[in-house]
């Protein structure tokens, strides 16, 4: 990515002598101009190709269909929870299936291009919010720890285990 020139902030005065915080059109400029940036990067250029080979993909496309008939499915059987009859082979289903398109080449390596952008945009996140303060905190994707009423013993992640 190319050096990022200094933001030019244009302060105003204001009558009783205090500054006005940022000049939003800078700011916005700035912004997508960093944008830009990331767009014109590898890994985005990457995750485009194989987003596009991905879609046109007919075994992609085949397995999809199965996958959302066999979530639907799930769904209706969720509504009852894990008692109802075909709960876990409905469970299964979903995970088989998914599991399928997860072995495709050019699905996997959409995820690990989808995965690459992720990361440089939460860097890119980082440091902004650096620049800053470094105590301010910055959002990530990975799952929150805890679950079963987040006393953080357990790590299913239903949130109701006793």
């Amino acid at each position: 990515m190319p050096a990022a020139e200094e933001l030019t902030v244009v302060r105003e005065e204001l009558p009783d002598g205090a500054v006005s915080s940022l000049d939003m059109a800078s700011l916005m400029l700035c912004a997508y101009e960093l944008g830009d940036w990331i767009n014109q990067s590898a890994e985005v250029a990457e995750y485009l190709y194989w987003k596009s080979v991905v879609n046109e993909d007919e075994e992609v496309k085949r397995l999809s269909k199965k996958f959302a008939d066999a979530k639907e499915l799930f769904a209706e059987c969720e509504r009852f929870g894990r008692f109802h009859p075909d709960y876990n082979a409905a469970k299964d289903k979903v995970k088989q299936i998914e599991s399928e398109l997860g072995r495709i080449e050019c699905v996997s390596r959409f995820k690990s291009a989808e995965q690459a952008v992720d990361e440089m945009l939460y860097d890119v996140s980082r440091l902004i919010a650096e620049s800053v303060s470094e105590t301010i905190k910055v959002p990530g994707n990975e799952k929150a720890g805890g679950g079963c009423g987040s006393g953080g013993s357990c790590s299913c992640g239903s949130g109701g285990c006793g």
